[in-house]
């Protein structure tokens, strides 16, 4: 099985427990323990997963850390564990006071679903105020997944992940500062961009409306290649459709039928809301948009005959239809607003578990 899956089943796990974890120690064996068995190390074997590793710390002694993972005789992790309510941030935790004395080169602070990853790469054997590496149980990236089967017992490589480890730390550390300027633009930004095409000197008023021109560009400008792609996605889906069900009646010239369709940002941010809630019960990854002419379409694992839901919104009244009682028994529901998508959690749910 791969490491993926297992992960997305130790999603379904928390899920499903994390309302009756009520302790730290509880959430170290319900979702910690598993996760670190994922890897591939085995929990029982107390000199690979070494519980409450003494970590002294200058005149204080017996300082714990709650697990120690060795790879060969050698420390490679150390983990320190909150309860899942609490956050995974190191700061003020004592994660840094243990890597200080720690032959391992990675710490990790973990909640149960967040696993915070953290090395020493500003000054040797100092840990690094920001993780390198984030996995989110709730929420699964592939390229995170890539890097952190560097870290299971069969694939360890110390040179592989500090390879890695710099350019995945800058790369969040630039994307953070993007998402910023597109949620508020900064003076520099807006001059950088504005003084290309604008000859006239920016006084403070016109730099007040520059800066919402800005950040209305910029959201525009990332929404329509969102929904350009979500398009030519969707559209290539239609073809392999049709190319596998072989229907001869369906002779559309796919381009001109592909014209026809247009995938608005109400029906994306539909679609984001019913991923949101689905993700309840599993994985974001079986949950498929299916943009047509008459509907946008949302489906359990990109199967047409698996409706979970579709949007009608190509008319002046809006209507969700839900397949709970059935795919054959559709019932259109009224939205007065996108945010109603919420009041039909139960019957989005309940066509998951029809399936």
């Amino acid at each position: 099985m791969d490491l993926k899956l297992k992960l997305e089943q130790l999603h379904q796990r928390v899920v499903g427990l994390k309302d009756q974890i009520n302790t730290e120690e509880a959430t170290k064996n319900a979702f910690v323990m598993p996760f670190i068995q994922i890897l591939g190390y085995d929990i029982f074997n107390p000199t690979e997963v070494i519980p409450e590793h003494i970590c002294d710390i200058g005149t204080k002694k017996g300082e714990k850390v709650d697990y120690v993972i060795s790879n060969n005789n050698e420390p490679i992790l150390i983990f320190e564990c909150k309860h899942w309510k609490e956050n995974a941030d190191a700061h003020n935790s004592q994660l840094h006071r243990y890597y200080h004395v720690s032959k391992a080169r990675f710490g990790v602070l973990t909640n149960g679903t967040v696993y915070n990853f953290y090395t020493d790469l500003e000054k040797p054997n100092i840990m690094d105020e920001k993780p390198f590496l984030t996995i989110d149980i709730e929420d699964l990236k592939d390229n995170s997944i890539k890097i952190l089967e560097s870290f299971t017992k069969n694939e360890y490589n110390l040179e592989s992940i500090l390879d890695s480890a710099e350019g995945l730390k800058y790369i969040k550390a630039i994307r953070k500062e993007f998402e910023k300027e597109i949620d508020n633009p900064s003076d520099e930004i807006v001059k950088l961009l504005v003084n290309r095409f604008f000859d006239k000197p920016l006084t403070a008023n016109r730099m007040v409306a520059f800066k919402e021109y800005t950040k209305k560009a910029l959201a525009v400008s990332i929404n329509e290649s969102i929904s350009d792609r979500l398009k030519s996605a969707l559209n290539i889906n239609e073809k392999i459709e049709k190319k596998d069900e072989g229907k001869a009646s369906l002779l559309i010239d796919d381009n001109n039928e592909a014209g026809k369709i247009v995938t608005t940002e109400e029906e994306l941010e539909a679609f984001q809301i019913v991923k949101a809630i689905l993700r309840e019960k599993i994985p974001s990854n079986r949950i498929a948009p299916r943009d047509t002419q008459s509907y946008f379409g949302i489906l359990l694992d990109d199967n047409n005959r698996k409706p979970i839901c579709r949007l009608h919104f190509n008319t002046a009244n809006k209507y969700l239809e839900t397949f709970h009682k059935g795919k054959d028994a559709g019932e259109k529901k009224q939205l007065a607003s996108l945010d109603e998508i919420y009041n039909y959690r139960n019957e989005l749910h309940q066509t998951v578990d029809n399936y």
